[in-house]
């Protein structure tokens, strides 16, 4: 089956001086991956990674520096490609002396609907995004959360197979995320593909079937969130309190790890490796073990792990360049003084 958006090698470069091409911001570097029908799938990254210029590529708001992309099995460069995509971007601009009924009547003039077929349109997703009694309300009147609703209203309003939205719930309070995210699983329900960029982590884990992690612009996961966040090696390890304070200290030595507590309740969380060890010294120091539970990595710590990596590796990057520029710096002076005193002798 053709995904619904399939990207390869894509790379965005913003030149300052676009003439001599100078001070280059990489802010996508060799970007792929697939999104499959009918998948919910989470672009996370965070501010500053590339998710929106990703997204600006896609719906052609701005041109690749390389790399090429499909949407729907249709070239970008191709204007029929968005025919059938719906978009959201991140800060959308509304007509707020508009009321929520002509808003949407504008935009669904502007995909060529009409009569009453966009009259029925048009009321079914007030509908569908809670704001039928808002119908007749101008823009300028809703909240943060009901501008996001309907604009996603708006973003439905030619029935698209692909949906694509840019940040969602940014800004938005918990009820109002609650509800961009309940409207997202409907969409799948309905079998539409949705693709959404977010920095907020519970709100992929929440939603999505697939995900892809994006850091300063290149590709660091992507993959089934269940498969990315499958049992690692690590077990957590609930006891009641020992008699000796030595043998807690020798637990949090093998675990290399705090053991934390409540009450009399502690838990640590140890390898596969060390987790008989610590259960051998439970027993010694006569405390009472509770649960052994495998610990499955969450989404969270995925990133963080990612992000850490990456922030390790631009370290390294820039000291091998530092030194490279020293190296350079320090020879030109010795390749002078040599040619200064070959002068002389001659």
């Amino acid at each position: 089956m053709e995904p619904a958006i399939r990207i390869e090698n894509l790379t965005k470069i913003f030149y300052k001086n676009k003439v001599f091409k100078k001070e280059e911001t990489r802010a996508v570097v060799d970007l792929s991956l697939e999104v499959q029908p009918g998948e919910v799938f989470g672009f996370l990254g965070p501010n500053g990674a590339g998710k929106s210029t990703t997204i600006k590529v896609l719906m052609r708001i701005l041109f690749p520096t390389s790399g090429k992309a499909w949407i729907l099995g249709r070239e970008i460069s191709d204007p029929e490609a968005r025919r059938s995509v719906g978009f959201l971007p991140e800060n959308p601009y509304f007509y707020d002396y508009l009321t929520a009924e002509e808003f949407l009547w504008l935009n669904g003039r502007l995909y060529g609907l009409g009569g009453d077929n966009l009259k029925t349109r048009i009321n079914y997703l007030l509908d569908f995004v809670g704001l039928q009694d808002h119908a007749k309300t101008r823009l300028r009147k809703f909240s943060k959360g009901m501008l996001q609703r309907i604009g996603l209203a708006q973003a439905l309003i030619n029935d698209p197979e692909l949906v694509i939205l840019d940040e969602p719930t940014s800004g938005l309070d918990p009820l109002g995320r609650r509800m961009v995210l309940d409207l997202i699983r409907k969409l799948k329900e309905q079998g539409k593909t949705v693709f959404f960029s977010t920095h907020i982590l519970p709100d992929v884990e929440a939603v999505s079937d697939s995900v892809a992690i994006i850091i300063q612009g290149k590709l660091r996961k992507t993959g089934k969130l269940s498969e990315l966040l499958e049992t690692s090696d690590r077990y957590r390890v609930r006891f009641m309190k020992v008699a000796d304070e030595k043998i807690l200290k020798r637990i949090e030595h093998i675990a290399n790890t705090t053991v934390q507590h409540s009450e009399d309740v502690y838990m640590a969380e140890v390898s596969a490796r060390s987790l008989y060890n610590v259960i051998d010294l439970i027993r010694l120091g006569k405390g009472r073990l509770l649960t052994v539970e495998p610990h499955r990595r969450t989404l969270e710590e995925l990133f963080l792990e990612e992000v850490e990596v990456m922030e390790r590796t631009t370290e390294e990057q820039e000291t091998v360049e530092t030194q490279v520029e020293t190296s350079v710096e320090t020879e030109e002076p010795v390749e002078q003084q040599q040619k200064q005193e070959e002068d002389v002798q001659s």
